[in-house]
Order: structure tokens, then C-alpha cells, then sequence
């Protein structure tokens, strides 16, 4: 079983509130936006990362980061990008792609609003934590937290903090 943390836009901001529940994880995921390397180095010094750059990132973020990180997490297959867009709205950039071998578990951030929801056709999950930063529109800053236990997914939840 591994404890995920799944954060999006951060926007240069990662606070002791977050960084608690990074303790509290077996690994974060983080899916773009992330601002300034410090976020990352923060989450790093506590918990393994699996992160992305995002379209706001500077060219040393991007330098750490890839644009896509495919990996697996026990028996799940995971794919995040920043922006990938919805079940049967997916970005053109990756279209084509999660068509011809879609993953278990599709991550992307970029709109700031928290979604989770199934993609029937593809047979996948998709989640966007939406923006836990205090940069953007959002009113609420969300993330999640979940558990892969071979190939389930299970006790998803949305952690919010008032927007400051």
C-alpha cells in the first residue's frame, strides 16, 4: 500500500499546513504549475517526488521536470502532465496518445478545479487536486490525498485550506 499526496499550482507557495500532510505520505505527486524550485526542494526533503513542469515553470523547473512523467505505482499505471484537459475533452497535445494507450490514473492540474471522475470509454480514472497556491481565482485551495494498494485506489480525500 502507498500513501499518495497529490498537489497542483502551487504557484511558489508551499506552506506548513501543506507540508504536514507531505509528511504524512508515502510519496507526493505534484502536477505543474509549481512556481519556484524551492517548493520542491521542501517536498524532497521530506517525502520521494514525482512531479511535472508547468506552462507558468522557469527553465530550471523544466530542467528537473519532464512536460509528461508515466510511471507505475504498485499495480496501477499513472500518467501526469499539467495540462491534459477531461474524459472526452483531453488536450490536443495528448489526445491521440491516451487514446492509443491510455493509463489506469490520469493526473493533470492547470484549471485550479478539483475534479475526479471516470472516463468510461477509456477505462481510467482522472483527477485534478485542483491549485493548493494562493495565486489564481480559486476561492478554496485543494489537494488530495489517496491509497494505491496493488491495483485499487481507494480512500480518496480532498484536504481544503481557506484562500488567504
Amino acid at each position: 500500500m502507498t500513501k499518495i499526496l497529490l498537489l497542483s499550482d502551487t504557484h511558489s507557495y508551499i506552506g506548513d499546513e501543506v507540508l504536514k500532510y507531505v509528511a504524512q505520505a508515502d510519496q507526493v505527486w505534484h502536477a505543474g504549475d509549481i512556481g519556484d524550485i524551492t517548493v520542491t526542494d521542501k517536498i524532497k526533503a521530506l517525502k520521494p517526488l514525482k512531479a511535472v513542469y508547468g506552462n507558468i515553470d522557469n527553465k530550471t523547473i523544466r530542467a528537473e521536470f519532464p512536460e509528461h512523467n508515466r510511471f507505475t505505482c504498485e499495480g496501477v499505471s499513472v500518467w501526469i502532465t499539467h495540462i491534459g484537459g477531461y474524459p472526452n475533452r483531453y488536450d490536443k497535445r495528448i489526445k491521440e496518445s491516451i487514446k492509443q494507450n491510455p493509463p489506469n490514473l490520469f493526473i493533470c492540474g492547470h484549471s485550479h478545479i478539483l475534479k475526479v471522475m471516470r472516463d468510461q470509454k477509456l477505462d481510467l480514472l482522472h483527477m485534478n487536486p485542483g491549485a493548493i497556491g494562493k495565486h489564481g481565482f480559486h476561492k478554496v485551495r485543494t489537494m488530495l490525498r489517496f491509497e494505491i494498494n496493488k491495483t485499487t485506489i481507494n480512500k480518496l480525500e480532498v484536504i481544503e485550506f481557506k484562500r488567504t
